[in-house]
């Protein structure tokens, strides 16, 4: 069967307290920067639009679309709700791949994803990636503690728009004081009928603070096998971004 074809959505938004305040979309490991690292996962025939959802200030190459949500700083439920607003316009694939801009290692993780969809539609019989697709609302990754990661996940997109419209019109555990704003992404997809699959490689892990940062260079982050994310004219990387960002041993944080 045919892989579905998606639309990705990036959240590179928020504030980045354990890592000094500094945009963490920039930050770079293995030479990278985080958010080329994922924009290098979603570079293959399937994917039909990209969306990053963060601030003006941060730089996104050709071919990608930049929001955010408004005011800004909502938490990621008001970002996704941003970011498939933007995604409703023109034609709109039946999947909505939604990953953290704060995985270097999620190339791995993505085909792992498609994959689980394909067999989930493929068990459910004909019909393709229509009706059939409907035997389940999304795909998620697990970590090695039984954890759902729902920042790294292929939605159904009418199965996620329905659970932020039910956060933003205040509804259920998790809803934010101004609905998708401050929501809890796991309330979000509470109510989603998954699939989980188990990140045996750690292709989910994620840069919290500058002692992940520390354990991905040693260990290597996985590269992507694709180029996007590298910006024209400009290095992929900032120099100098982790020397000057972070903070000295012992001076504030």
């Amino acid at each position: 069967m045919t892989p579905p074809s998606y639309d990705a959505l990036v959240l590179a938004g928020g504030r980045a307290r354990r890592l000094g305040g500094v945009s963490k979309p920039d930050v770079v490991v293995g030479g990278r920067r985080l958010l080329a690292h994922v924009l290098g996962a979603v570079d293959g025939p399937d994917v039909r639009r990209v969306v990053v959802v963060g601030p003006d200030t941060l730089a996104v190459p050709d071919g990608v679309t930049r929001t955010l949500e408004d005011p800004p700083d909502g938490g990621p439920v008001a970002g996704l709700a941003a970011g498939l607003a933007i995604l409703r316009d023109g034609a709109e694939p039946e999947w909505v791949l939604v990953l953290a801009c704060d995985v270097p290692r999620v190339a791995g993780a993505v085909p792992l994803l498609v994959g689980a969809v394909d067999a989930v539609v493929d068990a459910a019989g004909p019909g393709g990636t229509g009706s059939s697709s409907r035997a389940c609302d999304g795909v998620v990754l697990v970590d090695d503690d039984g954890r759902d990661q729902p920042l790294v996940g292929l939605y159904r997109r009418v199965a996620l728009d329905a659970a932020v419209a039910r956060l933003g019109a205040g509804g259920g555990a998790g809803a934010g004081r101004d609905g998708v704003r401050g929501a809890s992404v796991r309330a979000l997809v509470d109510a989603l009928d998954l699939v989980r699959v188990a990140d045996v490689e750690h292709h989910g892990v994620d840069v919290d603070t500058w002692a992940d940062v520390a354990a991905l260079e040693a260990k290597g982050p996985a590269a992507s096998t694709t180029t996007r994310g590298t910006m024209t004219g400009q290095a992929d990387a900032r120099p100098g971004l982790m020397s000057e960002a972070r903070p000295d041993a012992g001076g504030e944080a």
